[in-house]
């Protein structure tokens, strides 16, 4: 356990940004769920639809650091690459 002022703050600060790392992750998952539903569906038209809902959530959580960078561009390059499977279908 922390035994200074400023490792007592750390800690504190450690578990607020710990509780908002897993609310952003939660809300990335469930973006990436939906999609991946309406893919699996066949439904090509919802799909088309909330692709662009979903990168804008993969970006806005890579821009918070959560995910790594080179790890969003990769959830957006294959996503796209089957909703575009799908189109062609």
């Amino acid at each position: 356990m922390a035994n200074t002022k400023s490792a007592e703050k750390r800690h504190r600060q450690n578990l607020q940004q710990r509780a908002r790392n897993r609310a952003h992750r939660s809300r990335l998952r469930t973006a990436i769920k939906n999609l991946r539903a309406a893919m699996s569906s066949g439904d090509a038209s919802a799909a088309e639809a909330l692709l662009p809902t979903t990168f804008s959530v993969i970006d806005k959580i890579a821009q918070k650091r959560v995910i790594h960078p080179n790890a969003a561009s990769r959830y957006k390059s294959r996503l796209a690459k089957r909703v575009a499977e799908l189109k062609q279908a």
